[in-house]
């Protein structure tokens, strides 16, 4: 089954484009850019395990839940509005489940933008174009990347801000200029969680009958 990459952009995919910020490898930015690219990709790669919520919106629609993160291979977003949509790595797949259409479909990890993000070492030193870095005098920024591969797919822009710094929201534009933003309203590190999270059967499967 084709899975458009929008499906599975939700809450997931900018984050696995920021984890491919290669300071060295982009040209035509300051010397200043490229540190803030390499301050983004540190804090990506230490981001190992951790949790929290986010509100997504995208055009009149709202959506918001909570998020699970247990690097290599494992994230989870819950949705609570819409109650029951979920989107989960287990390792290998990436699998989404919409209760209100009973639809549930997968795609493998290795084919989706998330799997740079969750490797166990993050780093990707060719494939991301970053078109801008924009930096601001309390120390915040945003970073907009998009495949160098597929530039034509859309972008996605990414805020920092804090000390020390904080992913603190993405905006993914497709192709076709829609918008969704996600916006991190709480994050933080996280330990034991349990393996039951990254974990989803397809539950439009009946059993079989002998």
């Amino acid at each position: 089954m084709t899975v458009s990459r929008r499906a599975f952009a939700l809450g997931s995919a900018a984050l696995a484009a920021v984890a491919a910020l290669p300071a060295h490898a982009q040209s035509g930015l300051s010397a200043e850019d490229r540190a803030v690219l390499a301050r983004a990709q540190t804090y990506l790669q230490g981001l190992t395990s951790a949790q929290g919520t986010f509100v997504e919106t995208s055009g009149a629609q709202r959506r918001e839940g909570r998020f699970y993160l247990q690097r290599p291979g494992k994230m989870r977003f819950e949705y609570t509005n819409p109650a029951g949509l979920l989107v989960v790595s287990d390792g290998s797949n990436v699998k989404r489940y919409d209760p209100r259409l009973n639809v549930f479909r997968q795609v493998p990890l290795s084919q989706t933008p998330l799997s740079t993000f969750l490797a166990r070492t993050v780093r990707l030193d060719q494939g991301v174009r970053i078109d801008r870095v924009t930096r601001m005098d309390s120390g915040a920024f945003a970073i907009t990347a998009r495949d160098r591969n597929r530039p034509n797919d859309g972008s996605v822009v990414l805020a920092f801000a804090g000390d020390p710094i904080r992913l603190q929201e993405w905006t993914i534009v497709d192709a076709q200029g829609g918008r969704t933003r996600t916006q991190l309203t709480t994050l933080r590190p996280a330990s034991g969680l349990s393996p039951s999270l990254f974990q989803l059967r397809d539950p439009t499967r009946r059993p079989r009958r002998n």
